[in-house]
């Protein structure tokens, strides 16, 4: 069978979630096909090529995008099956053939095999069902077209590879519960360490661990983390984790650091403790400082991520989280697009389990893959709106993060506080975009109209 697996944005990550899969498809045979719409042109040769279509949706935006890739690929290969899989796979139920989400490289294995049992969700996955080689990153651009570090003086390709599946906790506005449910799926070491060997093979100089927690087995983190290092003792990395995490296990930063930590990001979500409630975060705005202050005594760099806009949010709500990006000097550490957030509400929320927010929200938008609703004061979904056109185009002009940071202050109607001109200079990756944010429209310019 010929089989083009087609990704759509994942973090300006050379893309796993297309490597793995293609891995074990060939290992069964088929002869198989990449197209990146994040760094390449639609490809109507491979359309025409192939016999089945898949499309990789891991997070909102990418799932946005292949809305408009499977609108395509029906006009200009009707007769084509169509797949999506990946943690937002059900949100294109409508348009596809077969929706796959969860651990799926071999139910969607078993699809293009026609021997497919029809279920929606495959979290279970027999080791005899994963593939024989290393995620096959040949088929993909190379890792100079995607993401790099930037630390002082390195600019530097980055390995992305994942230690885990799935999360052990369930925030309420995370859609990895939906599919998970509380589990996780831990990946083999040395296929691990496997798969950075072959991205430094081809130049990568640090290593981005993409489990939605890094520390949510800590003691396999840990063995996964020290053999990349007996392997590659050079390489650097960096990892996603809880604020609850960061803190119940702080006796393992010293090692990490030792190891190559350069940064970690969490999602801190917000500086409101009544908020971070309703989310079911497990942390407070105390416990965010103390994360601060932890990550630093260790010389490693926290990079927060934040929802600013949720339908409780105040005026009141936006300056506290400005000023604490202020008084904790995170200028440097806050990609612009944090500011901008605006709570997504996809298919299946937990969000929706809260009386308030069952009541509050509209009918299930299909087409952008969310219940959509409206802030208490409506004045704070007009300034969402105005701070996402504003630092989207503030990034395309190259603006500095002091500049972006003011700019976005004034237009909340607070006083910029007093920080330098120049920030300190903070390791980080090129890709200013950010799972949970809504596409831009450059983003969704990726496809021509047929």
């Amino acid at each position: 069978m010929r089989v083009l697996l087609v990704n759509t944005y994942e973090l300006g990550h050379q893309p796993v979630g297309i490597a793995a899969p293609a891995a074990l498809l060939r290992d069964r045979g088929h002869d198989v096909r990449a197209l990146d719409l994040s760094v390449d042109a639609w490809d109507t040769d491979a359309l025409a090529w192939t016999d089945r279509v898949a499309f990789s949706v891991p997070m909102h935006t990418a799932m946005r995008i292949a809305r408009e890739g499977i609108a395509r690929t029906r006009v200009e290969r009707p007769d084509v099956p169509v797949a999506a899989y990946g943690l937002y796979a059900p949100m294109l139920e409508d348009v596809v053939d077969r929706a796959l989400a969860g651990e799926v490289d071999a139910a969607l294995a078993a699809w293009i095999d026609d021997d497919d049992d029809g279920a929606v969700l495959h979290l279970g996955r027999a080791s005899h069902d994963g593939p024989t080689s290393a995620p096959a990153r040949d088929l993909l651009p190379t890792l100079d077209r995607y993401a790099h570090l930037i630390d002082a003086d390195r600019r530097v390709p980055i390995a992305y590879v994942e230690a885990s599946h799935g999360c052990a906790h369930r925030c309420r506005h995370c859609p990895v519960p939906v599919i998970y449910d509380g589990r996780i799926r831990i990946l083999d070491v040395d296929a691990v360490v496997a798969d950075v060997a072959q991205q430094v093979d081809a130049g990568a100089r640090h290593v981005t661990f993409g489990d939605p927690d890094f520390l949510n087995g800590v003691h396999h983190s840990l063995r996964v983390v020290r053999a990349v290092h007996d392997a590659f003792p050079d390489l650097s990395f960096d990892c996603t984790v809880k604020v609850e995490h960061i803190l119940r296990h702080a006796d393992v930063w010293p090692e990490l650091a030792s190891l190559g930590c350069r940064f970690v990001i969490s999602a801190f979500e917000s500086t409101n403790d009544a908020i971070l409630e309703q989310f079911a975060k497990g942390h407070t705005v105390a416990d965010e400082a103390a994360a601060v202050a932890l990550m630093r005594a260790h010389h490693i760099e926290i990079r927060p991520t934040w929802v600013p806009f949720t339908p409780w949010t105040t005026r009141d709500d936006v300056h506290d989280l400005l000023r604490f990006v202020a008084e904790h000097d995170l200028v440097a550490n806050v990609d612009p697009v944090q500011y901008t957030i605006r709570l997504l509400m996809p298919r299946d929320s937990l969000l929706l389990d809260l009386p308030d927010v069952a009541a509050r929200v509209g009918a299930y938008d299909a087409d952008r893959g969310v219940y959509p609703w409206t802030a208490d004061d409506p004045a704070l979904d007009d300034l969402q709106l105005r701070l996402a056109a504003l630092v989207e185009s503030r990034l395309t002009e190259d603006a500095s993060l002091v500049e972006v940071y003011r700019e976005v202050c004034e237009a909340a109607d607070l006083a910029p506080p007093t920080i330098p001109d120049t920030v300190r200079d903070v390791p980080r990756l090129t890709e200013p975009w950010f799972c949970c944010a809504e596409p831009t429209a450059l983003q969704l310019g990726t496809l021509d109209p047929v």
